[in-house]
Parts: C-alpha cells; structure tokens; sequence
C-alpha cells in the first residue's frame, strides 16, 4: 500500500505516528491499521471543519496549517477559544467524544493539510488495541490541562503575560492568524492588543 505523503514528500501518517509513539510504544498491526484508516485532505482558508451545532464525525491532525475554533456569545459575538498550528489535533472535544452537537466551531485560518481519521474508526482503535486506550487518554489529559491553564490565564495573568506566553508558544502567530482572532483569544480587545504588543 502506497503511503500518504506530506508536502515535503515525508509520509502524512510518520507525523502522527511520531506523536502517538512519544506517549507510547506502538505495535506494527497498530500503526498499519491508523495508515490503513486515515487519509488526508487540503482545506482552503476560511472552511468550516465543524459548525455550531453539528456533530463532530472525525478528528484533524494539522500537518501543515493553522485553524482556529470559536463560540458565539450572548451578544452574538465570536470568541476563539483555540488556536491550533501543525502538530496540534483540532477536535470539539465534547461534540466527538460524546457524538452530541457541538457548542463550537471549528475553522482553518488558512489553507491547511489535515490527517483525518472517523470516530468509528478511533472507537475500532480503541478495542483492539489497549495501547491505543492509554494514549486517546493522555491526548485528552493534554487537552484539559491546556483547557486549565487558558482558563487561569484568563483569570489571573495580564493581558501583557498572556501575550507572551503566547507568543512564546507560537512565535509567527501575528504573521498568520487575523489579530482580531489573537485579541479574541487572549480575551482583551483590538486597540488592547495594539497597546500591549507596543510595549512588549
């Protein structure tokens, strides 16, 4: 079987394989079944990998890219509450795990390559292969102590801290992602930001 290739000719599937494989071991009839079940796509800029309110039927892992997710207000704004670059698996966390709709949506930034493998699938993954249980729950783990840590920046860290903290996490974030969608993130507004990154 031919593998999926990245755009720089390495095989899609070693990149993920890589992150599962640094939380745990994986065995040879393991790695082929996740070659033999994902498949990748290019996305345009601006796609809605999920929307408000539908249920979230497959996993992305962004091989090159970046996508944000978002909810709505009560006052019908757009809050994003992630952002996510290569490496990262851009997932509605209730919404695929419960196969319930999703209270946010999922966008790509600008044009992206996905690895995407179905929930049925994982849930395959998940009964035939134990290993693959341990690491689905250290990825959750990972997802809901960055969930805490956004939450307490929010709570307790300046906008100037949460700034650099993010920018320290992803540095060519202001030459990639629309600065309306970084002041979002960070919870404070446009002329905030402007001010912020003046001094910083």
């Amino acid at each position: 079987m031919q593998k999926k290739t990245s755009r720089y000719g390495q095989p899609a599937t070693d990149l993920i394989l890589k992150l599962f494989e640094s939380i745990h071991p994986l065995s040879d009839d393991l790695k082929q079944m996740i070659e033999m079940h994902s498949y990748v796509i290019d996305v345009k800029a601006r796609v809605r990998l999920v929307d408000i309110g539908q249920v979230q039927k497959q996993i992305y892992f962004i091989l090159q890219g970046g996508v944000h997710s978002y909810y709505i207000d009560p006052t019908g704004n757009e809050i994003s509450s992630w952002l996510l670059y290569e490496g990262d698996l851009a997932i509605a966390v209730y919404s695929f795990f419960s196969q319930k709709p999703s209270f946010e949506a999922i966008e790509t930034l600008e044009p992206c390559r996905l690895l995407v493998l179905s929930y049925e699938k994982l849930i395959e993954l998940y009964h035939k292969f134990p290993e693959f249980n341990f690491i689905g729950r250290v990825l959750t783990e990972r997802y809901y102590i960055k969930s805490e840590e956004k939450a307490n920046e929010l709570r307790m860290l300046s906008a100037a801290e949460r700034y650099r903290n993010l920018i320290e996490r992803y540095p060519e974030v202001l030459k990639r992602t629309p600065l309306g969608i970084v002041a979002s993130y960070l919870g404070i507004t446009r002329s905030t930001l402007s001010r912020v990154r003046a001094k910083v």
